[in-house]
């Protein structure tokens, strides 16, 4: 009998990865959906296939029905206090999954606790953006007990990703240290578009023949943040796709794995550098794709394209 779901955490990669959890999880049971703002949830489950998911008024509700809980929250504090207040109620036996990108340290220590409580923990952030989280074309990476990721497993490739990177056995901060890692390839990807983008436009080049070499060389996720740039999605969304409070929180976590192993990377210091000025141009509604707007502020061209 397959186990009892619950999704806690409906931001902009929840939601596809619930979705396809209902769509392609052969759940036997309605999931269970809960998030801090109701009517988020509401809004999703009117959205679902009737009679396949169902909503949780709070988070007790949600753990306490549940056998495995998947979190998919913003940052270290709210994925903190909630398997803090998760671990106030009996959960001896419950298997917690835990989606979020956050510092590997607070993995660990969360993972300590949850064991404490007679439970068990995977790590299992994503690599991906929210149109492959609706699509389900994440890269899942997943940490903790091997028998622990082994249930998680038939959840993961073919159901909210296509590949699975399986650190089975290994530490579950050893997941959120790569996710962390690996974004910071993102970040310098996004620094080395803008700036040939903004080179190209200057050099007489043009953008479009820069594209064709990108397309060419590069198909991929340098080809769709190419064009994001191009068509001007990173100064015209009404909701990031990765929002810069997110990759500075994420550029913070990696400088400071860098700076307790002895490392540098300046990449990602130049990023964070460009980050705080989208911040400025565009508060909360700012995308990492806005690097590409103060590249261009730097080179003497507005920040829109």
């Amino acid at each position: 009998m397959a186990p009892q779901l619950a999704w806690v955490g409906l931001g902009n990669m929840g939601r596809g990865m619930c979705k396809n959890l209902v769509e392609k999880g052969n759940l036997d049971k309605p999931l269970i959906i809960y998030n801090r703002t109701q009517q988020r949830a509401e809004e999703l489950n009117a959205k679902l296939p009737s009679g396949k998911s169902t909503v949780a008024s709070s988070l007790d509700e949600a753990v306490s029905k549940s056998d495995m809980i998947f979190t998919c929250l913003g940052d270290d504090a709210a994925v903190k206090d909630t398997i803090t207040s998760a671990l106030k109620g009996s959960v001896k036996g419950k298997l917690f999954v835990d989606c979020s990108t956050v510092h590997p340290d607070t993995t660990n220590m969360l993972a300590e606790s949850i064991d404490g409580h007679g439970a068990e923990m995977v790590a299992c952030p994503v690599f991906g953006a929210p149109a492959m989280a609706e699509s389900g074309q994440l890269v899942c990476i997943l940490a903790g007990p091997a028998s622990a990721v082994e249930k998680v497993k038939p959840y993961c490739k073919g159901v909210i990703g296509r590949a699975n990177i399986d650190f089975a056995g290994q530490p579950q901060g050893k997941a959120t240290l790569l996710k962390i890692i690996g974004n910071t390839f993102i970040l310098n990807m996004v620094e080395t578009l803008s700036e040939g983008h903004t080179l190209a436009d200057k050099s007489g080049l043009g953008n479009d023949n820069l594209h064709q070499f990108i397309e060419t060389m590069f198909p991929g996720p340098y080809t769709a943040y190419s064009g994001r740039l191009m068509a001007g999605d990173y100064h015209n969304r009404d909701e990031p796709l990765f929002g810069v409070d997110l990759a500075r929180k994420d550029v913070k976590h990696a400088l400071d794995l860098a700076k307790a192993s002895g490392t540098k990377m300046k990449g990602a210091e130049v990023a964070d550098g460009h980050l705080a000025d989208v911040q400025k141009h565009m508060g909360s509604k700012g995308d990492i794709a806005g690097i590409y707007g103060v590249v261009r502020q730097e080179s003497g061209l507005k920040f829109e394209n």
